[in-house]
């Protein structure tokens, strides 16, 4: 699908956009990747990486702007919306900034992918936008609903929205992998509470979910990963099996589990082989063939957290990752 394409993807200098531009341009033949972001450094550092590849440009921009995005659109087939507000403390305590980014800029991503007819729009989401307790959660569920509503709000238009939502990145930058690494010299780590629990994904199986949203996507699915999860306790046994452990408590925002699917999603989840898909409830899509294909519907009680999950990465499955990504790990 992406090949001989146009694609813009938002936020295309963090974490997710580096390794979908990465992955992306290894698996197909896009006629151009377009990285839309504010940050003018990371830019010049990322067109280093691609200076000899002249299907990937850069737009300085902020999706706050919509002339601008409108100007950047122009030619363009397909866009990842990765550009957000994302630490939860921040969030909090710059609620209108939050706002501004994860709710303004996803209403003017539809207006203007409409107005440029777009013909597939993919957004990203978070497990903190499932029953969200957060003011990030809660910016990113408005954002879901907001895209979803899209595939009714374009009209006589062709452009279709969809979502894909998934948990902890392992790696990332900011994340808890890399937080305990750089604590680990001082011989304590910061424990919030030893029962919490968090969905570990990959940066791969993060582009891979996407990929598989164009591809599969009608208009309208929040595409939800099966992954694994994780005590955090053990994270921090395994990174520094020797350091003391100091419980510090809940910070503002957090949850104790993550989820992904609540119960009141349940009657519109259908399961599939790596993934649960939840249907949209408006204009009762979530009865259409077209969009449940070869999906079985989940049970009415269904709930996906990660203290119930029925798959966990075992201490050695996240050793073996370290090892094998320990040159990038906090860097991406």
């Amino acid at each position: 699908m992406l090949n001989d394409s146009v694609v813009l993807i938002t936020g295309g200098t963090g974490s997710f956009g580096r390794k979908f531009v990465e992955m992306t341009l290894k698996n197909f033949d896009p006629k151009k990747i377009i990285i839309f972001s504010r940050d003018e450094m990371k830019q010049w550092e990322m067109a280093k990486i691609y200076d000899q590849d002249s299907r990937v440009r850069f737009f300085i921009g902020d999706v706050r702007d919509k002339d601008r995005l409108m100007r950047a659109l122009n030619g363009v087939d397909y866009v990842v919306h990765a550009a957000a507000t994302k630490i939860v403390p921040t969030a909090e305590y710059n609620p209108f900034e939050c706002i501004k980014t994860n709710v303004n800029g996803a209403m003017n991503i539809i207006d203007a992918c409409i107005d440029r007819g777009i013909k597939k729009v993919v957004a990203l989401s978070t497990d903190k936008a499932s029953s969200p307790i957060n003011l990030y959660g809660a910016s990113k569920l408005v954002s879901d609903k907001i895209f979803i509503s899209g595939n009714s709000y374009s009209g006589d238009h062709t452009s279709r929205f969809s979502v894909v939502r998934y948990g902890n990145v392992m790696g990332s930058r900011g994340s808890i992998i890399p937080f305990f690494i750089e604590r680990k010299e001082s011989g304590t780590l910061p424990i919030t509470d030893v029962g919490m629990t968090r969905f570990m994904i990959s940066l791969d199986d993060g582009v891979k979910l996407v990929w598989h949203a164009f591809d599969d996507m009608e208009g309208g699915e929040i595409y939800v990963k099966k992954i694994p999860s994780m005590k955090v306790v053990d994270i921090a046994n395994v990174i520094a099996p020797d350091a003391k452990q100091e419980i510090i408590g809940i910070r503002p925002g957090e949850k104790l589990h993550e989820q992904m699917i609540g119960y009141e999603d349940a009657p519109y989840t259908f399961e599939y082989d790596d993934h649960f898909k939840i249907l949209p409830a408006i204009h009762d899509w979530f009865k259409d063939k077209e969009r449940i294909k070869n999906g079985k519907r989940v049970e009415k009680n269904f709930i996906y957290t990660s203290d119930n999950n029925s798959e966990w990465m075992s201490n050695k499955s996240l050793r073996d990752w370290l090892d094998l990504n320990s040159m990038h790990i906090g860097k991406i």
